[in-house]
């Protein structure tokens, strides 16, 4: 059941930094609160797929405002909102790579 809840937090501050509205001292506390769930799982394949299947999405999403942003005028109002949003992506991206590489390494560990 604690799993569920870990989860359900990664989720919902993963949710909370695809805002790219929020202040950058919010942005900064809620990616502190993301390290911290992510550390209470436990290192199994479980979790390992969770984390996998959370960062192919991020990555989906990635190319996607790649996608947009390449696609409008340079200088424009819309293409920063997108340059600002791709930021916040490719962070939150980031952080979910690292959550996958540290559970395949505890997997890898654990095998031995």
């Amino acid at each position: 059941m604690s799993d569920f809840v870990v989860k359900a937090d990664i989720d919902h501050y993963l949710d909370l930094l695809d805002n790219h509205n929020i202040a950058h001292e919010t942005r900064s506390i809620v990616t502190k609160l993301l390290i911290f769930e992510e550390d209470k799982l436990s290192y199994d394949l479980e979790q390992l797929e969770f984390a996998e299947s959370r960062a192919a999405s991020g990555r989906e999403r990635v190319s996607h405002v790649r996608r947009i942003r390449d696609a409008l005028a340079v200088g424009t109002a819309e293409h920063g909102q997108a340059d600002a949003l791709l930021i916040n992506f490719e962070n939150r991206q980031t952080l979910l790579q690292d959550l996958c590489h540290r559970l395949r390494n505890s997997a890898k560990q654990r095998s031995i």
